[in-house]
């Protein structure tokens, strides 16, 4: 049973996929650091984030909104990983294997906004 959003898979995954994010962005060129660096680090944050902003809200259509915020952050991450892979920032594979866990938050997100 669901006691906190902490017990929630998709936010579990959402936390980990950003420590992987701050992993793969420290291999990036310091220039980026304001830049590209710092936007995937924030909008990985942001889907954690949002999922358990939305997880504390009164009603199921804010925790929905909420949710919403969370996918479209993760397309941001997924658009902003695919520019750093054409840019030759970071390890290629490591960016790759980013994009992994983002693809399986996409999945979870879309699955419990259906149900709810």
């Amino acid at each position: 049973m669901v006691e906190s959003y902490r017990d929630l898979k998709v936010w579990q995954r959402a936390v980990q996929m950003t420590l992987g994010i701050y992993r793969v962005t420290t291999g990036f060129p310091k220039e980026e650091l304001f830049g590209l660096t710092s936007q995937m680090r924030r909008a990985a944050v942001s889907v954690a984030s949002s999922i358990a902003e939305g997880y504390g809200r009164n009603s199921k259509g804010e925790y929905k909104q909420f949710l919403g915020i969370a996918r479209g952050s993760n397309l941001e991450l997924q658009t902003q990983l695919f520019i750093a892979v054409e840019l030759g920032y970071g390890d290629p594979g490591l960016l790759r294997e980013a994009e992994s866990p983002s693809n399986e938050v996409a999945k979870m997100l879309n699955s419990l906004v259906a149900k709810l």
